[in-house]
């Protein structure tokens, strides 16, 4: 008697769970962004009126939140049903579209570092921009606010572009009692204040041979390159893990498709 044993290929269950524990997190990151999200706009009331997003005349952080919960969760529904039900065009396509974004971060990093004069130019225009917009939408405040405090700096070159803004310009016809002013988040705070003064810039543009004892004269433009160099390691180690988490998901990817294949193949 003989006997015949038939060898088929399988997949492999480590690359196959290992995927879907990869993707769900992502799925619920997507998700948690997104809610967010639309939590923010509720509460500015955009939901109930839409025509309010296009009156922001910034940039309105809400709109990155929602691009990146919403890419976060095609990308993770797409790995984990992928992944569960063996599905070879989801998965081509999370690992197209994780190759994609990663070909893409390499390129605008190779872009900023050769066109640094260029990037500076478009920096500073957008920074001009929401300083303008900057009483439209509280979120792009509180992102000025956080960019001012924590790099000690006002204004994209100087406290002077604060004139941009209706509200702090220095014009005659300006009845807003900020005139001449720049926003709470440009003054030296004293350590030993416990509570913050709202107000510590009103008219602080009207003698500039002050300044310097009451606000920060630096630029955020001039402010965030200095920054960089001083963190230089601290921004390439987030490069690299991103970079690593990327190709991890796209070893999983790739490799769950070769056994799929191989399977179909055996039969």
């Amino acid at each position: 008697m003989y006997y015949y044993r038939y060898e088929n290929a399988e997949i492999n269950c480590c690359y196959k769970y290992l995927m879907f524990s990869y993707n769900i997190i992502f799925w619920l990151a997507g998700i948690a962004f997104i809610a967010a999200g639309f939590w923010a706009w509720s509460e500015k009331g955009v939901l109930m009126d839409l025509t309010q997003v296009t009156r922001v005349h910034g940039f309105d952080p809400v709109w990155l939140v929602l691009a990146v919960g919403g890419i976060t969760f095609v990308l993770g529904f797409a790995g984990c049903v992928g992944a569960l039900r063996e599905n070879i065009c989801l998965l081509k396509f999370f690992s197209g579209v994780i190759g994609l974004i990663f070909f893409l971060e390499l390129t605008a990093a190779v872009l900023v570092v050769v066109f640094q004069s260029q990037v500076r130019a478009w920096i500073n225009e957008f920074f001009l921009a929401n300083i303008k917009g900057y009483r439209d939408d509280i979120d792009l405040q509180n992102l000025i606010d956080s960019v001012q405090r924590m790099n000690a700096c006002c204004g994209a070159q100087t406290p002077q572009d604060w004139n941009q803004n209706v509200y702090f310009s220095c014009d005659e016809n300006n009845r807003s009692r900020e005139k001449c002013g720049v926003p709470f988040s440009c003054c030296i705070q004293d350590p030993a204040d416990l509570v913050m003064n709202t107000q510590c810039g009103y008219d602080v543009r009207r003698n500039q041979s002050e300044w310097s004892k009451h606000i920060y004269t630096k630029g955020c433009i001039a402010a965030l390159e200095d920054w960089l160099p001083r963190n230089l390691y601290t921004v390439a180690i987030v490069f690299v893990v991103i970079s690593l988490l990327q190709m991890v998901g796209i070893y999983l990817a790739r490799n769950l498709i070769a056994d799929i294949e191989k399977v179909k193949i055996s039969y």
